[in-house]
């Protein structure tokens, strides 16, 4: 675990005097701290084993209906049902289905970026301010 505290050689070279921290600066702080769980949740949402399966079972299923026949019914789940439909429609259900899972998941690439370029403008703020005597490396 990596230490979180300044050495005493750190705090001899920022001067070892106190700071203060005014109340836009403790805002700014607590933005960041609130942005940096923002980002640790849009990772765990974008790594979730649930967004890869369906992706990934969706493009397996696609390649198994290219080798069925036109003219046969196709079971099409349908929240806890199962409907035959014909081929042509299945695979364009296929293809919308994979196309809102595309969208989420470039949503949730965008929220993330986002959210990283203003935890970096803040950094560079609050470094400006503290120098070493702050730590918001993640």
């Amino acid at each position: 675990m990596p230490r979180r505290m300044l050495s005493k050689e750190d705090e001899v070279a920022t001067g070892g005097e106190e700071m203060e921290v005014r109340r836009e600066d403790q805002d700014k702080i607590n933005k960041f701290s609130r942005l940096h769980q923002r980002e640790t949740f849009l990772e765990e949402q974008l790594q979730s084993k649930q967004c890869k399966k369906d992706k990934e079972d969706l493009e397996e299923i696609s390649n198994e209906l290219e080798l069925a026949d036109e003219d046969e019914k196709i079971p099409y789940r349908i929240g806890d049902s199962f409907i035959s439909l014909p081929l042509a429609e299945v695979q364009t259900l296929l293809a919308s289905s994979t196309e809102k899972i595309e969208e989420g998941v470039s949503a949730l690439e965008e929220k993330l970026s986002t959210v990283r370029e203003e935890m970096q403008q803040l950094k560079v703020v609050l470094y400006a301010r503290f120098g070493r005597s702050i730590n918001l490396e993640t």
